[in-house]
């Protein structure tokens, strides 16, 4: 064990290494699944990219831990340029430096849209290289002073600014936990932002631990196999549950989490807003008049509907799509800030920012109205670019949908269920008593009407009733 301990290649190093693998492998899953079994669309922004980022760094951090703490048997040419590139960039700036730094960006935007209810002035991806400055100056510093050993381990007096650095970010995620913490979040944020810390305070104990303990036992070569298995394999559970969408995409998060279909297609079902999503069998035909303002039709569901999809055959049924969405966030109650919040949040990443994936057409005024908004639980938030988008549809589709197959066959199903509905008030109120045309022998109620103990017969009955019961 002491040729290997020093060299590495023992068989703990492989297992750990198959451990690290197999982690990695439920991270890419848990991140891809949406997209490849559920078929959901590509989102923009942070909501993508900083995920992506996260797993990213989670390669990078259980890379550089095989490569620097000697988990592979092989000659290295130049050893310090090799702990350096490792033990120093990959391990620190590209790696944990990134994952916490990931995890802070988020949080930043918890703490804004949630209890300052408006969005972080501060883009995400100008906000990530800001927080990761002090992992590139400090991997700078390192590199230019070169403190490691032919171990890639640094002296005593190196480790205290290090774990510093590490406790600074973690200590950071608490700050934000603490100003959040009283948000009754609808989705994991919280208990996400939880386990994160807690995850990443634990790993960051095991690695000081196992440094004293290297420090103080080097000559034993069991203490060195074992101190780096435990580090990587606590490095593979740290990705995974250090990972989550949940911040930024809480709806994505559900639909990860279930191997099952998903069971809410929409934010309004998620948020439980009451008949999002629902058409209701027993609900009235629509008074179809194509004189009433396409604004007064559209509060109808069947209606706009039957409008959306005559919309989406144009390839322009993101107005449409837009002002269903508002018009379930109007059914949220205005004192319920958070539910409101969401949703406006939906809104607006899926419509209003440029580049969304249902981009609506609205001017740059309105459109800054909504993104520089200092209140995002306000109920008249999206109501300029409601206005708006109606004198559009009323230009761009209303004339050709009265003309169209959509139109004629919600008609025809608004007749069919009027008359479905006037039959059944009929039969269903209708119960008076008719004389019964067949004969007393063929009548099966007839027993009933004369049962054998009562003290009647049929020469006793009148003869009209023998005739006809």
């Amino acid at each position: 064990m002491g040729t290997c301990a020093e060299q590495g290649g023992c068989p703990s190093d492989y297992l750990a290494i198959a451990i690290a693998i197999l982690f990695f492998i439920l991270l890419l899953s848990k991140s891809l699944l949406p997209f490849l079994v559920h078929k959901v669309p590509r989102i923009q922004g942070s909501g993508f990219w900083i995920p992506l980022i996260q797993v990213f760094a989670s390669f990078n951090l259980l890379l550089s831990l095989m490569m620097s703490a000697s988990f592979f048997k092989f000659r290295r040419r130049h050893s310090w340029q090799f702990c350096y590139v490792w033990a120093v960039w990959f391990e620190g700036p590209l790696g944990f430096g990134l994952l916490l730094s990931c995890r802070i960006a988020q949080a930043f935007q918890l703490y804004y849209i949630f209890v300052r209810k408006r969005l972080p002035p501060v883009r995400s991806y100008i906000f990530l290289p800001l927080i990761l400055v002090p992992w590139i100056t400090g991997a700078a510093f390192i590199h230019l002073r070169k403190p490691l050993n032919d171990r890639c381990q640094f002296g005593v007096h190196w480790v205290i600014p290090v774990v510093f650095l590490h406790a600074l970010y973690v200590a950071t995620l608490v700050v934000f936990l603490g100003a959040i913490r009283h948000i009754e979040f609808r989705f994991d944020e919280l208990k996400d932002l939880w386990r994160g810390i807690v995850v990443s305070a634990t790993s960051l104990g095991l690695w000081v631990l196992a440094y004293i303990l290297n420090e103080i036992h080097d000559d034993v070569a069991w203490l060195q196999v074992c101190s780096r298995f435990l580090l990587l394999v606590t490095a593979s559970i740290l990705i995974l549950v250090f990972f989550s969408i949940s911040s930024s995409e809480p709806l994505l998060s559900q639909i990860s989490l279930r191997r099952e279909p998903r069971e809410f297609e929409t934010m309004g079902e998620a948020l439980g807003i009451p008949d999002s999503g629902v058409l209701s069998q027993r609900e009235p035909a629509p008074v179809i008049d194509p004189n009433k303002p396409l604004d007064q039709l559209l509060l109808n569901k069947k209606f706009r509907q039957s409008f959306m999809a005559f919309a989406d055959s144009c390839l322009a049924g993101e107005s449409v799509h837009f002002y269903d969405e508002v018009h379930e966030l109007g059914k949220i109650p205005a004192d319920d800030h958070v539910r409101r919040i969401y949703m406006a949040r939906h809104i607006i990443g899926k419509y209003i920012v440029a580049g969304a994936s249902m981009e609506v057409n609205i001017s740059h005024r309105i459109r800054q109205e909504i993104l520089t908004t200092a209140n995002l639980a306000h109920p008249d938030l999206f109501n300029n670019a409601v206005n708006e988008l109606i004198q559009l549809m009323k230009t761009n589709l209303g004339r050709d949908y009265w003309s169209s197959m959509f139109f004629i066959k919600l008609k025809e199903e608004a007749n069919m269920r009027s008359a479905s509905h006037e039959l059944e008030q009929m039969t269903g109120w209708n119960f008076s008593p008719r004389l019964s045309s067949v004969n007393c022998h063929d009548d099966p109620f007839q027993q009933e009407q004369f049962p054998k103990t009562s003290g009647h017969n049929s020469h006793d009955s009148d003869p009209s009733s023998a005739k006809n019961c």
